[in-house]
């Protein structure tokens, strides 16, 4: 018989005073609990009531955290219940400030693995310990170079990975029993923590180059061996890094980079939508993506190849396209561009002063994008002078200020209506209320990664994919962007968070089904439906 503690103790068994009276006497729990038996459904209510005293969303984030420590069947329980009010707290943006204060907060290492670049000859013994005897098909590991909006946090950045898993099951059912959140601690550059008495990672700066590729390679090495059907999410790794990493093995392994990809598979699903309310071609627009980083370059590169499969030439689709970095429009002899940028440059001589082309305004003025992507953090970006110059040459204007947390985005939804006089369609990074203009509520799509990533990562999972390509992604954007409202007034260019369970299941669907089609699932999986609903994780006791 198990030791009641350990049973108490362990998330994945835990029921606290949901044990029912035979389960206490067969577990050898009898009183190690309050005799009352609660029902799942009792104890929700309890810690919902809970959750709302709480005085801000740090503190309610605490608290669920304490409850997805002890029973995690409960938390995704209550998750699943109220999750457009959970999602802003378990994750983006008040995940940063859990980011940010994690060796004063740490009170659990949640099932993580710790890995350092000091002590690689551990990687395996890490990952074992960590893993136990648990059946691991998803892992999100991050080198924490990058975490959304606000930068290196080295160790710190574990809770990226754990939040991430957290929407994968909250939003498509992925067994929690099955995930593993990994940071690889390389160090950082964040001065604040070297010198923060309770940094709980590497007291060092950050290892680049052979040392940090050759650390990344027997991690790889190493989780592919002991979970041979497992996904390998990659999460808020640096610009230099992220799209070398995902080169490399995106086409030997299954793999996916959220910030390259998901981001991008969001951004064409916004974009398809916005084009479906206003009746406008893709192969009409001009993209401005002002933020030519990771994310920025993987929205470009999912929009141009959507403009390839709609049927322009590489060379045409090209064209298309305007990169805006800190060096100002992007041109082929900018200094130090990254491999990413090289393909989306321009040449100077297609402007009379490409000098001149430096700040967002005057690329506006030049350019007439039809369409404005912000990933630059950059806060307040997306001003009055640069979204009405934009406006006074296109109909309907698509602009999406993605940066987050908050405080980092280039624009309110608000004042991008208010300032377009309700022409613009609008997508936000983080979440935006309704807003009411001349008698209109606009609806603000979020282009939460979120929206997309859990069915893509899931729908691959079920089927036993052996890779995620670019064709499953573009099923995902399409899938998205089709469930948009055209004829309602104000309609928003996304679907809400609050039917992520339903639109992740349908992502899921596609994915399996284009895993399937192309002779990319495993052996004898026919039916993605069937493959989906089987594969998924209900929290019930």
């Amino acid at each position: 018989m198990e030791n009641a503690q350990n049973i108490l103790n362990d998330p994945f068994k835990n029921k606290g005073t949901a044990f029912t009276e035979e389960e206490r006497d067969r577990y050898g729990l009898i009183g190690t609990l309050p005799p009352r038996v609660q029902t799942l459904e009792e104890q929700e209510k309890q810690a919902y009531n809970q959750f709302k005293s709480k005085d801000s969303a740090l503190e309610q984030r605490l608290f669920l955290m304490n409850i997805f420590n002890t029973n995690r069947t409960l938390f995704y329980s209550l998750m699943g219940q109220h999750i457009t009010e959970f999602m802003p707290v378990v994750y983006d943006p008040t995940i940063a400030d859990s980011i940010e204060q994690y060796g004063q907060l740490f009170v659990d290492p949640q099932y993580a693995a710790f890995l350092s670049i000091d002590d690689p000859d551990h990687i395996k013994d890490a990952l074992a310990n960590a893993a136990g005897d648990r059946d691991i098909r998803l892992i999100v590991v991050t080198d924490s170079q990058g975490i959304l909006g606000i930068g290196d946090w080295g160790v710190n950045g574990v809770d990226i990975a754990v939040g991430k898993l957290m929407v994968y099951t909250a939003a498509a059912g992925v067994d929690p029993s099955q995930v593993l959140p990994v940071v690889l601690d390389v160090g950082t550059d964040n001065q604040q923590l070297l010198d923060d008495p309770e940094y709980l990672g590497n007291r060092h700066g950050r290892v680049q180059g052979k040392n940090y590729l050759d650390f990344v390679d027997k991690f790889v090495a190493a989780s592919t061996k002991f979970f041979p059907k497992a996904l390998l999410h990659f999460e808020d790794f640096g610009r230099a890094n992220a799209s070398v990493i995902l080169n490399k093995y995106q086409d030997k392994i299954l793999t996916f980079n959220d910030d390259i990809q998901g981001t991008g598979i969001i951004s064409l699903a916004g974009v398809l939508g916005a084009l479906n309310i206003s009746g406008e071609k893709i192969t009409d627009q001009k993209f401005l993506t002002f933020g030519a980083g990771t994310a920025g370059i993987g929205i470009a590169s999912m929009l141009y190849d959507e403009l390839v499969r709609a049927g322009l030439s590489p060379k045409e689709a090209k064209k298309h396209f305007y990169l805006v970095d800190k060096q100002g429009l992007l041109f082929d002899d900018s200094p130090d561009l990254t491999d990413g940028q090289k393909k989306f440059t321009r040449s100077r001589d297609e402007f009379e002063n490409p000098d001149l082309l430096n700040d967002l305004y005057s690329i506006v003025k030049a350019v007439h994008p039809t369409v404005m992507i912000g990933t630059s953090t950059q806060p307040g970006t997306f001003n009055k002078q640069v979204v009405k110059e934009m406006a006074a040459h296109t109909k309907r204007p698509i602009i999406f200020p993605l940066s987050n947390p908050t405080k980092l985005a280039e624009a309110k939804a608000s004042d991008l209506i208010d300032w377009t006089d309700g022409r613009a369609l609008v997508a936000t990074g983080i979440p935006a209320g309704c807003v009411e203009h001349n008698g209109v509520n606009y609806e603000i799509g979020q282009a939460n990664n979120a929206l997309v990533y859990p069915g893509v990562g899931f729908g691959a999972i079920a089927v036993g994919a052996k890779i995620i390509n670019e064709k499953m992604l573009a099923k995902a954007s399409h899938a998205l962007g089709g469930i948009v409202d055209t004829t309602q007034p104000g309609a928003a260019v996304l679907p809400p968070v609050s039917k992520l369970e339903e639109f992740s299941t349908t992502v899921a669907e596609v994915v399996a089904q284009s895993a399937i089609d192309q002779g990319l699932a495993k052996d004898g999986v026919t039916d993605a439906k069937k493959a989906v609903h089987d594969a998924k994780w209900t929290p019930k006791y």
